[in-house]
């Protein structure tokens, strides 16, 4: 299985590799280039502490960002959660920091199957920025700061495996744009979110402007940034904001509790085809059709391969398998080749041929 997902870092350039191949298709038109994704962590942090109510151990009360391996039937799933209590786990440099650090571990660690981000701190996500420490920094610390929270939103974007946000509290601002870079956000209907920083007469300056049309589409989107608007649990799943709501219970954590039946529902399917079909899916959003249908297919005939070599599904018999094996996929990119009319479009073809018969 490490070398498997170990393989996923290849699979990411054949990817883009892919994407450059559909755009000299006999159409005869360059497609848009989809951006290059991120590569695998070269290696893995410090072993994250293991923590979690009823389902581990607990984490020092001091933590800014508690970190918790579950076990049991929850085994592979990761909490990451905020406990800034007296700042209203409003996002400051140290706590930037240590989120980052984790996400670093996290990329690199192959037992992990899903992650969700939630909060410690009762009827609060995260307020967004920390306004008071910014208030003490240099014009050139703010950009920096504002730099390292949108660069640490992008990595927990990147992760390899499923993510949830679960929203049990307000979420402002970097809140919000920290739960847009999950891939399902879960809220109760108790919950208020918004991107609220035209009022402080800015921007969202961590993926807010970018990932929220991308998710309610973009006139709403604008609508609710001019605005500054709030909204409630309830508004944001009838907008598309959120995938699921649900009614706030006394211990303050029924986000959280869906978020960990959700995951549940991910452990019994294939690790390595959860993190190709995630990479499919997000590089497949940025550009046309036909070049993320070309990525579809290098993943699918790399998903398959990278499967059968883990032995993660001893069950299937090589005999039966129905899939798309590396001769017929290099027979299709010879027919893009041949479809090539400029030397480096024919350059393009032959690495990705090569890339796939390795």
């Amino acid at each position: 299985m490490a070398a498997a997902l170990g393989g996923l870092g290849l699979l990411q350039g054949r990817v883009r590799l892919a994407a450059a191949a559909a755009a000299t298709s006999s159409l005869g038109r360059p497609g848009r280039r989809p951006p290059v994704p991120r590569g695998a962590a070269a290696a893995a942090a410090a072993a994250l502490l293991s923590a979690g109510r009823s389902y581990g151990s607990e984490a020092k009360e001091e933590e800014e960002l508690r970190v918790r391996y579950l076990d049991d039937e929850h085994k592979g799933i990761v909490v990451l959660g905020l406990n800034r209590s007296q700042a209203k786990n409003a996002l400051n440099k140290n706590l930037l920091k240590m989120m980052s650090k984790a996400v670093d571990a996290l990329k690199s660690d192959k037992k992990v199957r899903t992650v969700i981000f939630r909060s410690e701190v009762p009827g609060i996500f995260c307020a967004g920025a920390d306004l008071k420490e910014r208030a003490k920094m240099h014009s050139s610390e703010v950009s920096s700061f504002v730099s390292k929270a949108r660069a640490t939103i992008n990595e927990m974007a990147n992760l390899p495996v499923p993510t949830i946000a679960a929203i049990d509290g307000t979420a402002l601002g970097g809140g919000l744009e920290l739960a847009l870079a999950c891939d399902i956000r879960v809220a109760a209907s108790s919950a208020k979110m918004g991107l609220v920083e035209t009022k402080l007469a800015i921007i969202p300056g961590a993926g807010g402007t970018q990932r929220l049309p991308r998710t309610i589409g973009v006139s709403l989107a604008k609508e609710l940034i001019f605005s500054a608007r709030i909204v409630d649990g309830e508004e944001a799943k009838s907008i598309g904001l959120i995938s699921h709501v649900v009614e706030q219970n006394e211990a303050g954590d029924a986000a959280y509790r869906r978020a960990l039946a959700l995951a549940r529902e991910f452990l019994p399917q294939g690790p390595v085809a959860m993190r190709v079909a995630k990479l499919a899916i997000n590089q497949g959003m940025e550009v046309d059709l036909v070049t993320g249908l070309a990525i579809e297919e290098a993943c699918y005939a790399q998903e398959k391969i990278l499967s059968y070599r883990s032995n993660l599904s001893p069950f299937f018999e090589v005999n039966s398998l129905n899939i798309m094996t590396k001769k017929t996929a290099v027979s299709k990119i010879e027919k893009k080749e041949n479809n090539c009319k400029q030397i480096n479009q024919k350059e393009t073809c032959v690495q990705l041929k090569f890339l796939v018969m390795r």
